[in-house]
């Protein structure tokens, strides 16, 4: 029988040689690993995540709606994109899984007002 600390230290084993490979860039993350036990040949999940800041006013009128609404718009742009990209460089074909969008409010005396828009998607792709 396997001990709870000889069990939490084999858990952590697992998670570590399942870590995915990652390159990232400026404000932008991409991480690429082989799906699981239910991997077909072949397959990888693509995960892409980006950062960054717009500028403008963050109270509750409609120009500071108008701001978020282009903040996301952004975002789902994006996450659009990413499939014909994915065809063009390593794809056969192409899912999105999944999508997150998270914008923060950014104001003060010693900050540029705005918000800090944060975007993650993740997709499964077929390698050409």
């Amino acid at each position: 029988m396997m001990s709870f600390k000889q069990f939490a230290l084999a858990g952590a084993g697992l998670l570590l040689a399942l870590a995915p490979a990652a390159a990232q860039t400026p404000g932008q993350r991409i991480v690429v690993e082989q799906l699981g036990s239910q991997r077909q040949e072949g397959q990888v999940r693509v995960q892409s995540n980006i950062n960054f800041f717009v500028a403008g006013p963050t109270a509750d009128g409609e120009d500071a709606q108008k701001l978020r609404d282009k903040a996301q718009r952004a975002i789902y742009e994006m996450a659009a994109r990413q499939c014909d990209l994915l065809r063009e460089v390593l794809a056969k074909d192409c899912r999105m899984e999944s999508l997150n969008s998270n914008i923060g409010r950014q104001f003060g005396q010693q900050q540029q007002e705005g918000y800090t828009v944060n975007g993650s998607m993740s997709f499964q792709i077929t390698l050409k």
